[in-house]
């Protein structure tokens, strides 16, 4: 899908329609070592020692779950850079898309 790189939006730290420059975020990894991730994983593994269920660890791997895989496309997600306060928006709802251009 084609995106223009420049477009003129309202900013809302300028309180007026200025121009944006366009971008894609980054793709980052989510970090297992999270304060909640851990006490999640804590509370989760309490008293589940000895047999039976191991809960997240008795699982088979994601790739074996029946739904993974489904979509061929995933939502973009776009950074709108103020060009007078250089201040970053993001977009309220994303759209789905293969690959995005930006021209």
């Amino acid at each position: 899908m084609k995106i223009p790189k420049i477009k003129s939006k309202y900013c809302k730290f300028c309180k007026k329609h200025t121009e944006h420059s366009i971008a894609q975020a980054k793709k980052r990894e989510r970090s297992s070592l999270k304060k909640y991730a851990l006490a999640r994983l804590k509370s989760r593994s309490t008293g589940k020692v000895g047999f039976g269920n191991k809960g997240r660890y008795s699982r088979r791997a994601i790739s074996q779950f029946k739904m993974t895989g489904a979509k061929t496309s995933k939502k973009v997600d776009l950074r709108f850079k103020c060009k007078v306060c250089n201040k970053i928006t993001v977009q309220n709802k994303g759209f789905r898309t293969r690959k995005p251009v930006f021209e």
